[in-house]
């Protein structure tokens, strides 16, 4: 086997399980990665989602570098709120602010803003297995996680990005490998809000205030003429 058809072998007894090699790495090579995801199911206690406030970095102390906040501003586009030192190092600057598809290759942003939507309106996890642009033998993995904002909508993600090997000279654009999903239960009473038009003005809200009754039509006999007043020539 060789390129993306590379695969680990395994044996389990009789017969074999094939798993591939970009994987393998997601799952084995990136430990902290797995820490990450272990606390916010920490953090869920049996919960769908946890609060973004209950994040507390104490708790990702060793994957800090690693780990970033996200916050929704539309359908399929999130941007930044704060990041480790890794993420600057990939970028070769400060990404506070910063879209996450900055990140990536102008190839890879439609199925990134993709993922992205579908991790919020699912809600489901999402781990994405990376490599790097160009032949520098950058590869890697990141995971999201949806967090419920102060409004109580799903307006958050805690995430964490590890990347190993390459020389590449910063920035370096990640392209998607694979893409590995897990759906959650919806929030319960929570309706995910339609995306607002794109141009014009939203319409004003409907007036709640009490109308005044209708009038009954008058019919034939109730129409009578109006009243002239004559005056004769006497």
């Amino acid at each position: 086997m060789s390129g993306k058809r590379c695969a680990v072998r395994r044996l389990f007894g009789k017969g074999a399980q094939v798993i591939a090699l970009s994987e393998y790495r997601g799952t084995m090579r990136f430990p902290l990665v797995n820490e990450v995801e272990a606390y916010w199911e920490g953090l869920r206690a049996g919960r769908v989602l946890p609060d973004r406030a209950e994040v507390d970095p104490r708790g990702l102390e060793r994957a800090l570098d690693h780990v970033f906040i996200l916050e929704r501003v539309a359908p399929g586009i999130v941007r930044f709120r704060v990041a480790g030192s890794h993420l600057a190092g990939l970028m070769g600057m400060e990404i506070s602010g910063m879209p996450l598809s900055a990140l990536f290759t102008a190839a890879a942003r439609p199925a990134l803003a993709a993922h992205v939507q579908r991790l919020f309106d699912g809600p489901q996890t999402l781990r994405l297995t990376l490599s790097g642009e160009g032949a520098h033998g950058l590869y890697g993995t990141m995971l999201l996680l949806p967090l419920r904002s102060e409004t109580g909508a799903i307006g958050r993600a805690l995430g964490c990005l590890v990347t190993e090997g390459g020389g590449a000279r910063a920035p370096c654009r990640l392209r998607i490998d694979a893409a590995r999903v897990k759906p959650l239960p919806p929030l319960p009473g929570f309706v995910t809000p339609a995306p607002a038009p794109a141009t014009g003005f939203s319409e004003w809200p409907a007036s709640f205030a009490p109308q005044p009754p209708a009038t009954k039509e008058k019919g034939p006999r109730d129409r009578r003429p109006a009243l002239r007043l004559v005056r004769s020539g006497d």
